[in-house]
């Protein structure tokens, strides 16, 4: 027994089995850039996360830079 993927669209379930070239087209072209979207997110995150991770290293030296010019001017 051959099962055939169905897709939701607008509301409507279809079969992808029923769906003409086209229609597929349109589909794949979508599934590719959901995981393109997922993808970029993913890179986002580690980008974030590594930004926050510099500004944290530039914050507690400016600090220490500070603390060192106060403990020099006493």
């Amino acid at each position: 027994m051959s099962e055939s993927n169905v897709v939701t669209i607008a509301g409507k379930e279809y079969e992808e089995s029923n769906l003409d070239d086209q229609q597929m087209y349109l589909i794949n072209q979508i599934r590719d850039l959901q995981a393109k979207a997922a993808n970029l997110r993913f890179q986002l995150d580690q980008v974030q996360a590594a930004q926050d991770v510099f500004t944290n290293g530039l914050i507690a030296s400016v600090e220490e830079s500070d603390e060192d010019e106060v403990a020099i001017a006493n």
